[in-house]
């Protein structure tokens, strides 16, 4: 089945039946999930997007908040870039720590992480490129704990990612956070489904 590269509001529900089938989404999303992400080094996971996050997003925002259709088209307008458009992965990476006056610290050194990301399939690295018009490193050189990347790709290194037990890697050339992490299988496997 092809993968949908973009939300419409054509594929807004109605918030009265969204909230009567909220949970079993909800349910089936977050297990899903569970084969999106990949944790590098001690403080950050990236979280692999899809058609399905964004729609559980834009859907979880519109219910909480209850804008209506004015609210719709801004959640769409802001999380339809984060969809992969088919030749590419596209994930939410995130600085979690705990402690704030440790997560500030770390913070402020880790300016410009965003663009120091890659992912790595068959000994080529696949620089990732920062989501723009989103708060990334500030003037002052804090970078923000929520980042956007893409990580566009060729047609050939498409096929490699997509070749059962193909070793994939994630990680970051930051100074003050070289980290890498292997791609396990069961998310390769997930991850290659976002290819055309």
């Amino acid at each position: 089945m092809a993968q949908k590269h973009s939300l419409t509001t054509d594929d807004i529900m109605p918030l009265a039946e969204y909230g009567a089938v909220r949970a079993e989404f909800r349910r089936k999303v977050s297990a899903r999930k569970q084969d999106r992400r990949v944790e590098v080094g001690p403080f950050v996971t990236f979280y692999f997007e899809n058609y399905d996050t964004m729609w559980m997003q834009v859907h979880e925002m519109l219910y909480i908040e209850k804008g209506g259709p004015e609210q719709a088209a801004d959640e769409i307008a802001a999380y339809n870039p984060l969809i992969p458009k088919g030749q590419e992965l596209v994930a939410t990476f995130m600085i979690e720590i705990d402690d704030p006056d440790r997560r500030k610290r770390v913070l402020a050194g880790l300016g410009g992480i965003e663009d120091s990301a890659f992912l790595s399939i068959g000994g080529e690295r696949i620089k990732a490129t920062a989501e723009q018009d989103q708060e990334r490193t500030r003037e002052d050189g804090k970078a923000s704990s929520v980042q956007f990347v893409h990580f566009p790709f060729t047609p050939t290194q498409i096929a490699a990612f997509k070749t059962p037990g193909a070793e994939a890697t994630i990680g970051f050339s930051h100074p003050a956070y070289g980290h890498i992490a292997i791609i396990p299988e069961t998310v390769r496997a997930e991850l290659a489904k976002d290819f055309d």
